[in-house]
């Protein structure tokens, strides 16, 4: 869904836009039911390979890609033969097929699937399930889902949560509980929990640790901290960033932590589609400036192919602060048991 995220929704102080709030109320009820009934009767089926679930709690905007990305990363470092799974949200495709960057765009298979296919096999599929068993008939030895916490198709050998711990004055990753509309969550906090393995918490770069608080909150789970830092500095000289992702703020915010002489951000919706009187508007204002235009790689993979030379694509990633004690935690379960923690 292409909404622009208010940002009182991340706030714990119910005075921010009470009207709204308690309007949205009776929706955010009926959200909440719908899905714990269709969890509830789910019958998942298992694929005869180990399957990762990374999700979150929340709409948008926690991390879960840059996560999924550095997972199997990890798993294909030790010889795991993982590919991705996704829905292929905001593409027009069904599948299942597998995505090829050099071909497909991100109106075929979506944004996210794009950028997860840089570095690993990656199958967009409606139907998960389809999906999941193509991608073993093509030689998947584990399947990482990228966004399926909510989506109870598929037997989860592991499920991670992912949390956005950007905790700054009364900002607080689920808000004040609220489900969507009235809030951020997609469920309820302990129900989603419930279904959790393990918690990942990612940092900012310029957020020194984690709040204590926020970290108690998902006791007696395990947690894992991991930072979202940038893989290469910004470029030197002005530039105009832009962004149309969940919190885009956040990606404000990050390019000056990381010394970007930012002239002006433009925020859009998430996962826009930039039309080319948005670019146009943007390149207007960059020459106001002097200024190059800068955005996230999510975003630039969903530039028009003429663009693409005209605007820099910044790329993040999610370190984890206990490398070895995730890995850990991903060498009990088969087939990379033995495999993957400390190996380089």
């Amino acid at each position: 869904m292409k909404l622009s995220t208010p940002r009182w929704w991340y706030s714990r102080d119910r005075r921010h836009a009470p009207v709204t709030r308690m309007a949205l109320l009776p929706l955010s009820w009926l959200w909440a039911a719908v899905t714990a009934r269709r969890i509830a009767r789910s019958h998942p089926v298992n694929v005869g390979v180990p399957v990762i679930s990374i999700g979150n709690l929340t709409v948008g905007g926690s991390g879960k890609t840059p996560v999924a990305r550095e997972v199997l990363r990890l798993l294909r470092q030790a010889g795991v033969e993982a590919q991705a799974l996704s829905r292929g949200y905001g593409g027009r495709l069904e599948g299942p097929i597998r995505v090829d960057p050099a071909s497909h765009t991100a109106a075929e298979v979506g944004d996210e699937p794009l950028m997860l296919a840089l570095d690993s096999p990656v199958w967009i599929a409606r139907d998960r399930v389809a999906g999941a068993r193509a991608a073993v008939d093509a030689g998947a030895g584990t399947l990482v889902l990228d966004d399926a916490h909510q989506n109870p198709a598929l037997h989860k050998t592991l499920s991670l949560i992912v949390v956005d711990g950007e905790t700054r004055g009364d900002e607080w990753p689920f808000g004040d509980g609220s489900v969507f509309p009235s809030g951020p969550m997609r469920e309820p906090l302990k129900a989603g929990l419930a279904r959790a393995d393990a918690v990942v918490i990612l940092l900012p770069a310029d957020l020194e640790a984690a709040d204590p608080d926020l970290v108690a909150t998902f006791a007696p789970l395990p947690v894992f901290i991991a930072r979202l830092l940038p893989a290469a500095p910004p470029p030197p000289g002005p530039l105009l960033g832009f962004a149309g992702i969940a919190k885009p703020w956040k990606v404000e915010r990050a390019l000056k932590a990381a010394g970007a002489d930012l002239a002006e951000f433009v925020a859009f919706p998430d996962h826009a589609a930039f039309r080319e009187s948005d670019l146009r508007f943007l390149a207007d204002r960059a020459g106001v400036f002097d200024a190059r235009l800068i955005t996230t790689e999510k975003d630039w993979s969903r530039l028009p192919p003429s663009w693409r030379d005209r605007v820099i694509s910044w790329p993040v990633k999610a370190v984890f602060e206990d490398e070895a004690g995730f890995g850990e935690m991903l060498q009990s379960l088969p087939p990379f048991r033995g495999k993957v923690a400390g190996e380089a």
